[in-house]
C-alpha cells in the first residue's frame, strides 16, 4: 500500500513537505517549502533532506511562496532530475521568487563569510545558487487547472483553484498501487473568500485521505467591510498626523490587493491622494505577471478603473514602482504624506527594515501590518507589543501607531475552512497541517462539533498508509 510522510508545515507554518511513496518505489513529493521563523527553524534548511533527491520522479507545487517552494533550487542541487508539476501562473511566479532567493542566499553567505574570514572560520557556501535556480526552472512542467497528468507510473494529478494568489492549487492526487487506486486531496493554502482578486476555492467531494491547512483555525478573520472601513479610517488619521504609513507586504498576493483597495478607496473619494510607493521589485515582477493571467483575476465591474484595468499600477493616481536601490533611498525624503509598500510580509529582511529605520520611531508615523506574521519574526514582535526592536544592527523605538488588519488575510479563516472541508460526501481521514499546535487544535475541536467529524494532527516525521 502507498504511504505518506508528513516532512514539512507540520505543526507550524513554514516548510510545506509531503512524501508520496509506492509500493514499486515510485516517489512523488508534494511542495518542497522553506522553514521561516526562528533562528533554529531557519537553520533547518541547511539540514540534509530526509530523503534521497535522486530517488524522486517528481515533485508537484501548490503554489510559489517561498514556504511551499523555498528549496526547490536545493533539491536540484542535491540530485534531483525529475520534473516539477506547477499550473502555468505558478511556473512564472516561481521564476520570479526563486531567482530572488537565490541572490539573497548568494549575497548573505558573501556577507557571513566576510566576518568569518576575520576570525578566522572557515567559510560556508550559500544555500543554493542562481545556477542551482536556473536549472531547476528548465525542469518545470505547467499544467491547466483541471488537467489531468501522470505526474509519475501511477500517480495521476489535478490542479483546481485554491483561491489564495494566482495560481495557486489545492492538488488531487490519485495514487494506483497494489491494482487500488486511493484519492488524497492536499488544500495547499486555501484562500479567503473574501478576496478582491481571487475566486474562491474549489469545493472538491470525492477523497479518501485529505491533508488541509489550519493556519487561522483558531478563528475567524474580521468582517470584511469592517476591516475596509479601519484601514479608510488609518489613511485619513495618518493624512492629520502628517507621518508615512508603512505596509509590509508579501510581494505576490498581498501587495496586489493592498494596491486594489488603496485604489478603490480613492475612487470612492474616501481618502486624499497620496503618493503611493511601491518598493520591492520583486513585487514589481508580479505586478507583470498578474497583468498575464487577466482571465484569472475576479475584479468585480466598477470596483478599478475601466480602462486598462488589468494593469494594477493604473489603479492608483500617484504610483511610484521604485525597482533600484537609488530610487528607494530616495523614498526617505519624504517625512509625510507617503504610503510605502515594501517587503518582507513578515519584516524579517527586505526594504521595509529601511524605512523601519527613518519611520518606526516617529510617532506621526503609522505601520500596518495586514496580515499573520509568524512566531519568531520581527512583525510578530511589533504586533505582540515590543517597545523597541533590533534592525541593522540597531534598536530602534517602535513609536509609530500600530494596526493590525486581519481582515485582509490570504488565507480561509476557521468557518471557510470547515466550510471547504463539508463538501466531502463521505469522510475521509482528514489531516490538519501548516499551522500551529495551538491553533490546530482550536480547529479539531470546532470540526469535532460542527461537522463531528475528528481530524487528526501528525507529528513530524509520521508516516501513514494511503
Amino acid at each position: 500500500m502507498a504511504l505518506l510522510s508528513f516532512l514539512g508545515a507540520i505543526q507550524q507554518v513554514t516548510g510545506s513537505c509531503y512524501l508520496i511513496e509506492t509500493h514499486d518505489g515510485v516517489r512523488v513529493l508534494l511542495d518542497c517549502g522553506m522553514r521561516q521563523g526562528r533562528r533554529e527553524e531557519e537553520a533547518g534548511n541547511r539540514a540534509g533532506f530526509s530523503f534521497d533527491p535522486q530517488t524522486l520522479d517528481a515533485v508537484v507545487l501548490s503554489h510559489a511562496h517561498i514556504d511551499h517552494s523555498g528549496l526547490l533550487p536545493k533539491l536540484v542541487a542535491a540530485g534531483f532530475k525529475g520534473s516539477i508539476h506547477v499550473t502555468e501562473a505558478t511556473g512564472k511566479l516561481v521564476e520570479l521568487m526563486l531567482l530572488d532567493s537565490a541572490n539573497i542566499q548568494e549575497k548573505d553567505a558573501e556577507w557571513e563569510n566576510r566576518w568569518r574570514a576575520r576570525m578566522g572560520k572557515p567559510a560556508i557556501k550559500p544555500l543554493y545558487t542562481r545556477i542551482d535556480t536556473e536549472r531547476m526552472l528548465a525542469q518545470r512542467q505547467p499544467h491547466a487547472y483541471g488537467e489531468v497528468f501522470e505526474a509519475a507510473p501511477g500517480v495521476s494529478v489535478t490542479f483546481f483553484d485554491a483561491g489564495h494568489i494566482l495560481g495557486s492549487a489545492i492538488v488531487q492526487v490519485d495514487v494506483t498501487d497494489f491494482g487500488a487506486t486511493r484519492r488524497l486531496v492536499f488544500s495547499g493554502d486555501l484562500g479567503n473568500a473574501c478576496s478582491p482578486l481571487m475566486h474562491a476555492p474549489t469545493p472538491l467531494r470525492e477523497a479518501d485521505v485529505v491533508l488541509m491547512e489550519s493556519t487561522y483555525g483558531d478563528r475567524d478573520h474580521r468582517d470584511h467591510q469592517a476591516t475596509i472601513e479601519e484601514l479608510a479610517e488609518i489613511l485619513q488619521q495618518a493624512h492629520r498626523d502628517g507621518g508615512n504609513v508603512l505596509m509590509p507586504s508579501f510581494a505576490v498576493g498581498r501587495t496586489q490587493d493592498l494596491i486594489y483597495y488603496l485604489g478603490l478607496l480613492y475612487h470612492q473619494g474616501r481618502v486624499p491622494q497620496q503618493v503611493v510607493f511601491l518598493d520591492s521589485p520583486m513585487a514589481i515582477g508580479a505586478n507583470a505577471i498578474y497583468s498575464l493571467f487577466q482571465e484569472q483575476l475576479d475584479i468585480e465591474p466598477g470596483a478599478a478603473p475601466d480602462s486598462n484595468r488589468q494593469r494594477i499600477e493604473t489603479w492608483l493616481p500617484i504610483f511610484r514602482a521604485t525597482p533600484t536601490p537609488e530610487e528607494s533611498m530616495a523614498i526617505n525624503r519624504f517625512k509625510s504624506g507617503a504610503i510605502i509598500i515594501a517587503g518582507s510580509g513578515m519584516c524579517n529582511g527586505g526594504r521595509i527594515l529601511h524605512h523601519f529605520k527613518h519611520n518606526l520611531w516617529r510617532e506621526e508615523c503609522h505601520l500596518v501590518i495586514p496580515g499573520f506574521q509568524a512566531s519568531g519574526t520581527l512583525g510578530r514582535a511589533i504586533v505582540d507589543g515590543a517597545k523597541t526592536v533590533k534592525l541593522m544592527h540597531q534598536r530602534i523605538a517602535v513609536n509609530a501607531q500600530v494596526h493590525t488588519l486581519g481582515g485582509f488575510s490570504a488565507h480561509a479563516g476557521q468557518s471557510q475552512l470547515i466550510e471547504w472541508a463539508s463538501h466531502f460526501k463521505s469522510r475521509p481521514e482528514l489531516y490538519l497541517v501548516h499551522g500551529e499546535l495551538d491553533k490546530m487544535r482550536t480547529l479539531q475541536d470546532a470540526l469535532r462539533v460542527r461537522l463531528d467529524w475528528q481530524a487528526r494532527i501528525p507529528e513530524p516525521g509520521d508516516r501513514i498508509a494511503l
